[in-house]
């Protein structure tokens, strides 16, 4: 009695397997994609959003010494394309346009006042007041106007979103917003306002003191 050959399975090509892994790729990113063209189809599952975060912890507390007199309010859009060598933007490439808002405030720093800028007479009814020039503080976006219009990726761009720990990053658009809106208010006369503005404000005050004759420079002595 002859027993029967019994036969291994026929493993798989290693090309095979490559062609798999890719179609299976493949299936997850479109199948993310219809998720979010599809009307209604992502309702299905009922998602919902849980806030887990732990309370926030006071790390450093600072003094602070210096008088916002202004503030500057800009908007720019970004256009942001990144390229890739050798290779067409519908394989490897983003270009992203963002709308970016967001402030910048001019302040004068009064804590570095000492006592030989401040001149007052005898009778206490004239005062010199001598301050540092203003300057601008760090642009901030505010989060609430400020917004991605468009989003353009290649497709190994989409598939390493896919597996990245933070996918779709709008770092890179919001710094360059960010210096976008602090040349501008560079360029403005921001300075200049908060400048005026600090100079109306001491006179009113000093004024309100008894003082009728207030002078304020600015810059060194």
């Amino acid at each position: 009695m002859t027993t029967p050959i019994r036969r291994l399975p026929r493993r798989m090509p290693g090309w095979a397997k490559a062609v798999s892994a890719v179609v299976l790729v493949l299936a997850v990113l479109f199948a993310g994609i219809g998720l979010t063209v599809l009307p209604g189809l992502k309702d299905l599952f009922g998602t919902e959003t849980h806030d887990r975060s732990g309370p926030a912890l006071l790390e450093s507390i600072q003094d602070i010494s210096r008088y916002d007199a202004a503030s500057g309010n800009f908007q720019v859009v970004v256009d942001l394309e990144k390229d890739a060598k050798y290779l067409p933007d519908a394989i490897r490439g983003s270009r992203t346009l963002y709308v970016g808002a967001g402030s910048v405030d001019a302040y004068v720093d009064l804590g570095k006042v000492g006592d030989n800028d401040v001149k007052v007479n005898k009778d206490r009814t004239s005062a010199t007041l001598r301050l540092p020039h203003a300057k601008l503080g760090e642009p901030a976006l505010d989060p609430d106007r400020s917004y991605a219009v468009s989003k353009q990726r290649g497709l190994l761009d989409r598939i390493g979103d896919a597996f990245s720990d933070n996918p779709n990053s709008e770092q890179a658009v919001q710094k360059l917003a960010a210096k976008h809106i602090g040349d501008a208010a560079k360029e403005s006369e921001l300075t200049r306002r908060a400048e005026g503005n600090t100079t109306g404000m001491l006179k009113g005050l000093l004024r309100s003191l008894g003082f009728k004759e207030v002078k304020v420079v600015f810059g060194p002595a």
